[in-house]
């Protein structure tokens, strides 16, 4: 479907964070297109699953913790589109003679102006395929098309004693014809003096940043008459919002709105494949119209953690005339002062990578259902101004490599349905892991949360002082200070309770001067959204490979006994029961049958969806013992592509229809630490079916306070 970019929702906002402890304060920002006050008040959220033939949404009111409020909104703007914008102004002054230019790789066509370096008045453009160069009112416009996918460097001209303007193009390398356009120019026409900063990548009108390019920009300059010519160097800095300009004047920038860096350049050979042993071949920066990172709206309201508000899952609601919104937080028990035995480790990592996914598959018709459960009404695939995910593709058709939360994200609200038909609620995420939050109230046990925030921050002291940490259905981003936590965790004597499918697959990289801000390049294999392109493997943010864990020698059965195996459809299936020694039975107290979960609100079965299995080969202890598996998966499950290496043959050397299963596992770690593993991403969603009373429930619970003991 073709979605309108301008439209917005009339009541919409974010917060500053997504994790919160008692004493610190979290910031609600708020636009509203009501013209009416907006009241807004706070609930603990139970259940975000609207489905009716569970407990739909279920959340408790919290006006001892914060009193309900009424308040003015107003709209808030934003701006999408990535640039380069230097700290200081400079004087133009264009009737003295100009040169100006870069090295360009285009990569979208457009009827209006994409600005490649302006200042002032002056602007060096690309409109329907071709240079251009405006000045003033003036537009003069090559005859020579500039092809898409392609480096070639450009430039414009002022000889002010010839009175001429010349326009070239050439394709970079040895023995290049360039393509030339001259036109005489009435200098006296030409507009006075200004002062100005240099943008490139957009122009600026006042604050405001428009006239976006889409592709890579190398090596910009700018020179004024006789002045020293300002040259920026994108090699410089990589990892950094910096931009160096190498001339004495120094005349640095920033970029906003995160475009993509270290990215190959017209240097690049492919000898080199990480920037940080060959800068000089990633010269480049990739800038989208679409690139968005921090909303920057102002601040409506805040909300200080009271001492004695317990973690847990918070909703911030809010109500303007018929129109609502809920915005999620999270609060965390003090640090270093656990309230349970039991922690929840929430995967805000992988609700952000997956924040305002797109998915290609959604249809109008999925609306019937969202009115009939009042579900979350609001589907990224129809707002896309508000940034989509790295599951999405700019309108360059390029992948999206950055994430953040600093907007919002409307797949994060309670309600939300990621699939709007077929068999269960159709929930992933956010709204999926309220099965598991749901079936700890219902059960009794005390548990705190912890995010991947505070993992990455802290490391192992975030979670050491619990003696069990429990993730939700799907904990599959992970950043080298959050995958090492956990791995110290369950090494130094913790147990460990994986309760979902695809966990520890890909290396992402947090930006360590601005917060909110995750980067992923998917390179290599696994299933994947989009792919990387060559000699771009490399994170900018930190220079480490990126891709998936198992590339960088971290399978996820090196830490939770199984890794991914096989996807299909949302659809699921029961786990047939593995094993029956004595050992270990006390896993299955309770529990006759000898199926387990072939029911449940995610996709009708425990067992489904995305399948992980154990692999000796790839970390799976060999005391791991499968417990139970799930086998006979439909034809719409096919192996991952790392499992696959031709039409006929697999890496372990198995059949693919063997491998095609999810494994539930337990073991021991020596140092007095365990391992329970559920290897499906379902298998949550099975937890509050028939009120929370059946085998899945009986088995987690069985296993809980075990470890809790």
């Amino acid at each position: 479907m073709v979605s309108d970019s301008r439209k917005l929702i009339p009541l919409i906002g974010y917060t500053d964070r997504l994790s919160v402890r008692p004493g610190e304060t979290i910031d609600f920002k708020i636009s509203s297109q009501t013209n009416q006050p907006v009241r807004a008040w706070l609930t603990r959220s139970i259940s975000a699953d609207p489905n009716p033939d569970g407990q739909g949404i279920v959340e408790w009111p919290q006006d001892a913790a914060f009193e309900p409020i009424t308040i003015d909104a107003g709209d808030q703007a934003f701006a999408s589109g990535s640039y380069v914008i230097t700290d200081q102004a400079i004087a133009c002054h264009p009737q003295a003679g100009f040169h100006l230019g870069a090295t360009l790789f285009p990569t979208l066509i457009k009827s209006g102006p994409q600005v490649i370096i302006s200042a002032g008045h002056l602007a060096l453009t690309l409109e329907n395929g071709a240079l251009c160069l405006r000045v003033g009112g003036q537009h003069f416009v090559s005859t020579y098309k500039i092809p898409l996918n392609h480096w070639i460097c450009v430039e414009a001209r002022l000889d002010v004693l010839a009175s001429t303007l010349q326009l070239t193009q050439w394709t970079p390398g040895k023995n290049q014809k360039k393509e030339e356009h001259l036109f005489s120019v009435s200098l006296d026409a030409l507009p006075g003096e200004t002062t100005a900063r240099v943008s490139m990548a957009a122009g600026m009108e006042g604050d405001l940043h428009t006239d976006h390019f889409n592709g890579k920009i190398e090596a910009p300059f700018l020179q004024f008459g006789d002045e020293e010519r300002l040259q920026w160097d994108f090699s410089q800095d990589i990892s950094t919002t910096r931009i160096v300009e190498t001339s004495s004047r120094k005349l640095d920038g920033v970029i906003r709105n995160f475009p993509a860096r270290a990215v190959t350049g017209s240097n690049w050979n492919s000898e080199e494949m990480c920037w940080r042993h060959a800068p000089g071949h990633y010269g480049a920066i990739h800038f989208h119209e679409t690139d968005i990172y921090d909303f920057e709206w102002d601040t409506t309201f805040s909300f200080s953690i009271p001492d004695n508000l317990p973690s847990g899952v918070y909703v911030m609601r809010m109500k303007s005339g018929i129109h609502e919104d809920a915005m999620p937080f999270f609060v965390c028990a003090p640090s270093g002062k656990p309230t349970a035995k039991l922690c929840v480790l929430v995967s805000t990592f992988t609700y952000v990578i997956y924040g305002n996914h797109a998915r290609p598959d959604y249809d109008p018709s999925w609306q019937e259902r969202i009115e009939d459960w009042e579900a979350y009404p609001y589907n990224p695939a129809e707002y896309p101004a508000y940034g989509h995910s790295t599951y999405n593709f700019h309108s360059d058709n390029s992948g999206i490599c950055h994430a953040s939360h600093l907007r919002p994200l409307l797949n994060l609200r309670p309600g939300f349905l990621t699939f709007g038909s077929g068999e269960g609620s159709g929930l992933r995420h956010l709204q999926a892991d309220s099965h598991l939050i749901s079936w700890l109230h219902s059960q009794n046990i005390e548990f705190d949360l912890i995010t991947d925030q505070e993992l990455h921050n802290e490391g192992i002291a975030a979670i050491d002082a619990y003696e069990c940490v429990i993730t939700g259905s799907h904990p599959e981003y992970h950043t080298l200070q959050t995958l090492d936590a956990l791995q110290n965790y369950r090494d130094g004597g913790g147990h460990f309770c994986y309760l979902g499918g695809n966990g520890f697959y890909w290396r992402i990289v947090a930006h360590k001067q601005n917060a909110g801000i995750l980067e992923i390049r998917r390179a290599e294999d696994g299933i994947r959204a989009w792919a990387a392109e060559p000699g771009e493997y490399y994170n900018a943010f930190d220079g480490s490979y990126g891709g998936l864990w198992r590339r960088s020698g971290r399978p996820p059965q090196m830490l939770c006994g199984v890794g991914f195996s096989a996807q299909g459809e949302f659809n699921g299936i029961g786990y047939q029961r593995a094993c029956f020694d004595p050992k270990y039975e006390w896993i299955f107290e309770g529990i006759d049958s000898t199926v387990i979960g072939d029911f449940g609100f995610s996709g009708g079965g425990a067992a489904g969806f995305e399948l992980d299995r154990a692999e000796p080969r790839l970390g799976t202890p060999e005391n791991a013992v499968i417990l139970a598996s799930s086998g006979g998966h439909g034809k719409d499950f096919i192996l991952v592509p790392e499992e696959q290496l031709t039409h006929l043959t697999t890496w372990s050397g198995s059949s693919a229809q063997s491998m095609i299963r999810a494994d539930m596992i337990y073991f021991d770690v020596p140092g007095g630490g365990s391992v329970f593993s559920t290897g499906s991403i379902t298998f949550c969603g099975s937890l509050p079916w028939n009120n929370f009373q059946n085998n899945v429930s009986r088995i987690l619970k069985n296993v809980i306070d075990r470890m809790i003991a």
